[in-house]
C-alpha cells in the first residue's frame, strides 16, 4: 500500500486507484491461498512476519520517486507470476487441479498488471 499513499506527479490518480484495485484483489487472493493450504492438509502462515520472510517481494523501506515506485511494482508481479509458473507445474505434477486452477488464475491477474504498470511508465 505503500505506493498507493505516497505516489505523487501527473499519474497520482491513476495510479492511486490502480493500486487500491491492486492490494484489495491481494488481499483476498491471499485468503483464498490460504484457505486452499489448509484444504490440502498444510498451515497456513500464522503472521505478517513469516509471510515476509517466505516473500519473493522485498519490503519498501524508503520513499521512492513514482517511476521507480512502478518499475519496482513490476519487478514484484514479474518474480511473483515466475513463482507462480512454478507452482502451477509443481501441482499439475502432483495431480492437483484444483491447485493448479488457482495459481494459474492468479498467474493472470500478476501478469495483466505487470503490463498495466508498464504501460503507466512507457
Amino acid at each position: 500500500r505503500g505506493v498507493h499513499w505516497n505516489v505523487v506527479g501527473p499519474a497520482f490518480y491513476s495510479l492511486h486507484k490502480m493500486t487500491e484495485e491492486q492490494y484489495e484483489d491481494l488481499n483476498e487472493a491471499i485468503d483464498d491461498m490460504a484457505e486452499r493450504i489448509r484444504a490440502i492438509g498444510f498451515q497456513a502462515p500464522t503472521g505478517l512476519s513469516e509471510m515476509i520472510e517466505n516473500s519473493v517481494v522485498k519490503d519498501q523501506t524508503k520513499l521512492l520517486p513514482a517511476n521507480d515506485m512502478v518499475k519496482e511494482l513490476v519487478e514484484d508481479h514479474d518474480h511473483v507470476s515466475r513463482l507462480l509458473r512454478e507452482g502451477v507445474a509443481e501441482a499439475e505434477a502432483a495431480d492437483d487441479v484444483k491447485t493448479a486452477d488457482l495459481l494459474t488464475e492468479r498467474l493472470g491477474v500478476h501478469e495483466e498488471a505487470a503490463w498495466m504498470l508498464r504501460a503507466t511508465i512507457s
